[in-house]
């Protein structure tokens, strides 16, 4: 029997020219039936750690006085079978040439997307893809991230990826994991070490995934924190 799937999608540092070299993408998965029980639990965790229940939990949100709560918002997703995560990480866009491939930064960007989301896809499941809103402009590029992702696994009638579209990452628990695990591995893969709780979670999921889980391309046998670290292809100089 066909199951949908929610996916809850962000991106750090994608920006051509931020400065930054790093740029990461991530989902975390869950079975759409899931979902209303995992956001209850979530929301609960944070009230038993001080917090409103509606508080947004974010990368940039990590402190000392809040550390408790976001190891024990990890230990969660680690604990609960019915999450996963997926990630790509791309060490150094510096090392992009667009014209070279005849692509834009856009068109680089979507074929990401597809690289870090095709080992979810299943032709016998269905799947609704969530990306956290950025501007007010997100529209006509969800929609064209959609027909990009339906045409490379050929799903011309949307059978397989039956949505794609935009949600404010603070009613979205699932996405406010999305963006701590995107926020480790970005952190991880620029080598910073600018705040001890930020370093404690990152110590958590390695020492809960693995020495390498952060910064390695994960073996395919690793379903429930599997990332891929991309590397741009070399050109002639």
């Amino acid at each position: 029997m066909a199951k949908t799937f929610n996916v809850y999608c962000d991106e750090s540092c994608h920006l051509e020219n931020d400065g930054i070299p790093v740029v990461a993408w991530g989902s975390v998965i869950c079975e759409k039936r899931f979902v209303r029980d995992l956001s209850k639990k979530i929301r609960e965790l944070k009230t038993e750690h001080g917090l409103r229940s509606d508080f947004e939990a974010k990368w940039i949100k990590i402190s000392p006085a809040k550390k408790d709560f976001y190891l024990a918002l990890v230990d969660f997703f680690l604990e609960d079978s019915r999450l996963r995560f997926r990630g790509l990480v791309a060490p150094d866009k510096k090392l992009l040439d667009h014209a070279v491939f005849n692509q834009s930064h856009d068109e680089w960007y979507y074929k990401m997307y597809f690289l870090m989301l095709r080992q979810i896809f299943a032709e016998s499941n269905c799947y609704h893809v969530y990306l956290d809103i950025k501007d007010t402009n997100g529209g006509p590029k969800m929609r064209k991230l959609h027909d990009f992702l339906a045409r490379e696994i050929r799903d011309p009638r949307r059978q397989c990826i039956k949505r794609v579209q935009q949600i404010r990452s603070h009613e979205s628990e699932l996405l406010q994991i999305t963006d701590i695990l995107i926020g480790s591995l970005t952190y991880a893969n620029r080598g910073l070490d600018t705040s001890v709780a930020k370093r404690e979670i990152l110590n958590r999921l390695r020492e809960r995934l693995g020495k390498g889980a952060l910064n390695e391309t994960s073996a395919f046998s690793s379903p429930k924190f599997n990332i891929l670290l991309w590397q741009a292809q070399e050109t002639a100089g």
